[in-house]
């Protein structure tokens, strides 16, 4: 096996390695949730804010335009993939605002993550919500640097790893949010 190749497999076993235990993190809280569910101050009742609809309808929107970005990079034509990574960015970043605009909502129905207004489910959520956002930054700094490796010509469609490993990173973030909202929404 060659330096490149042997390169190439150890970088997607790392992101392999932290998928993994962010995924452990994640399975470890909504275990949490679960068992946290049968105290008796739980609310039963508590709806997520409709606008966690439509942040989830965009974040998987921009699953979809990485992957388009991805396509056009393998095809050599790195404007349109830049083009479609800007637009993957926007809409992260529209994410996140619907995000807050979500806590917004909460906040108003009178739940807040600490104090005498807060319960343990919307503490929970606030948690859950907050680390996926946490995470979500760091896939909004790989798509700066993929934008920034694309306008310095570094990628083609044979040289193509980092947007390889930014677009799993990404879907990944965007399946682990999926995950997340349903879970919430479905489990009572």
């Amino acid at each position: 096996m060659t330096s490149a190749k042997t390169n190439i497999k150890a970088k997607k076993m790392m992101l392999l390695i932290g998928m993994v235990s962010m995924t452990m993190t994640f399975a470890g809280l909504t275990s949490a949730y679960v068992v946290s569910s049968s105290r008796s101050d739980w609310l039963v009742s508590f709806e997520m804010p409709f606008v966690f609809t439509i942040s989830t309808f965009i974040l998987i929107l921009s699953s979809v335009t990485l992957s388009l970005a991805k396509h056009f990079n393998s095809k050599d034509s790195s404007n349109k993939s830049l083009i479609f990574v800007f637009l993957t960015i926007l809409l992260a970043f529209t994410f996140i605002f619907y995000q807050f605009k979500g806590f917004s909502q909460i906040i108003d129905s009178g739940y807040y993550f600490t104090g005498a207004q807060s319960s343990i489910t919307t503490s929970f959520i606030y948690v859950l919500v907050l680390l996926h956002m946490l995470h979500l930054i760091a896939g909004i700094l790989v798509l700066f640097i993929i934008s920034f490796n694309l306008l310095k010509g570094k990628y083609s469609s044979e040289n193509a790893l980092g947007i390889e490993l930014g677009v799993i990173f990404w879907h990944f973030l965007d399946f682990l949010w999926c995950y997340l909202y349903l879970f919430v929404v479905l489990y009572k």
